[in-house]
């Protein structure tokens, strides 16, 4: 069963004329959102966020919902003149690209996730980085994708994440901290003198789930919570619970501002949805 969580329309913006409206999409395991982007008017037309309820997290199940997803929004539909996919899931790992081989793709996950003989394993070349980005993405998905429109661009979720935040600190010195929540997931990226000094993904369930990991990653960088600034994104907002037993650990936190400032609608949080909305950069 698929819930809508949001449903926004730019009314201002033709949402049909192709020419200049790009599609995004962001997949999940429990989850489906994408944006269509006016490129003549670098503005958000549409924008939506859709929950898989009661998915036990099984390819299979997601494919159904993303079929029934594209059955019933007509905006998905259409032939875009781009359409750009990331995939959402903790299938990842980073590989230093002097030490990249592109056929040791498999040994690369097998420290870190279970990989099958049959797995489909991609890779993204991070842009101004010496860093490669190892994942399985959900071909399932990309194969119904493939069959739905003439041609599209795929990465990790991660690798705009990473990509943005380094181009946005890579003349900064200190520690800088990101946690990217998600639903019941949560992105951490911290970055050090200007370089990536960690990316991990994590699930939980409560709050304190949360916290732990937050500060397991501190104590393990030896960040001082007194000390580094956590930037706060995704689905995360100062009135939560979530909010709340963050700002009794760590001294300096701040929700994340994107440089973008045309890429926001006013319904949305700035920070929220971070990937989504910087893939037409």
């Amino acid at each position: 069963m698929i819930k809508e969580i949001k449903k926004i329309k730019n009314n201002e913006l033709d949402s049909l004329n192709l020419e200049d409206n790009y599609l995004s999409i962001q997949l999940s395991l429990d989850g489906f959102s994408f944006c269509v982007y006016n490129k003549a008017q670098d503005k958000i037309g549409v924008f939506g966020v859709y929950e898989f309820e009661n998915n036990t997290g099984s390819p299979f199940k997601q494919l159904e919902c993303v079929k029934e997803m594209f059955a019933r929004e007509k905006l998905l539909q259409l032939n875009y003149k781009s359409v750009f996919v990331t995939h959402f899931n903790n299938l990842v790992t980073q590989v230093p690209k002097p030490l990249f081989n592109k056929n040791n793709l498999a040994q690369y996950l097998h420290y870190t996730i279970k990989v099958l003989e049959n797995d489909f394993i991609a890779y993204d070349e991070l842009d101004n980085s010496e860093i490669i980005n190892v994942y399985i993405p959900f071909v399932n998905v990309n194969n119904f994708l493939l069959d739905t429109y003439e041609s599209f661009d795929y990465k990790h979720s991660s690798t705009v994440l990473i990509e943005n935040l380094l181009n946005q600190y890579k003349n900064l010195e200190g520690s800088f901290c990101f946690v990217n929540v998600t639903g019941k997931h949560f992105e951490i990226v911290v970055i050090k003198n200007k370089k990536l000094e960690l990316f991990n993904f994590f699930s939980f369930s409560t709050k304190e789930d949360f916290i732990y990991y937050i500060l397991f990653t501190a104590e393990q960088l030896n960040l001082n919570p007194e000390e580094f600034e956590l930037f706060l994104m995704g689905d995360i907002e100062k009135e939560s619970e979530l909010y709340a037993i963050v700002y009794q650990y760590i001294r300096n936190i701040k929700f994340y501002e994107p440089n973008n400032a045309s890429l926001q609608l006013n319904e949305i949080p700035s920070h929220s949805h971070f990937t989504l909305l910087n893939q037409f950069k």
